[in-house]
């Protein structure tokens, strides 16, 4: 699943969902990242993958593994 993915980059980075927002340019009050978390986002935007890629410092491959 995507969102295992995000959140095990963040843990080996030691950055928080807040963390992440604020590097892609989102208020740390922006649900984005959590509705991706939630589920609530099924098929995220080629624009928002590569924002989370750029702000985790990830190439955009590693998603689609």
């Amino acid at each position: 699943m995507l969102w295992d993915k995000i959140q095990k980059i963040l843990s080996e980075k030691k950055m928080s969902i807040n963390q992440l927002s604020l590097k892609m340019g989102l208020s740390k009050n922006n649900r984005t990242m959590y509705q991706l978390r939630n589920g609530k986002i099924k098929k995220p935007s080629f624009e928002l993958m590569c924002k989370i890629a750029d702000a985790l410092d990830v190439s955009l491959d590693i998603f689609k593994e």
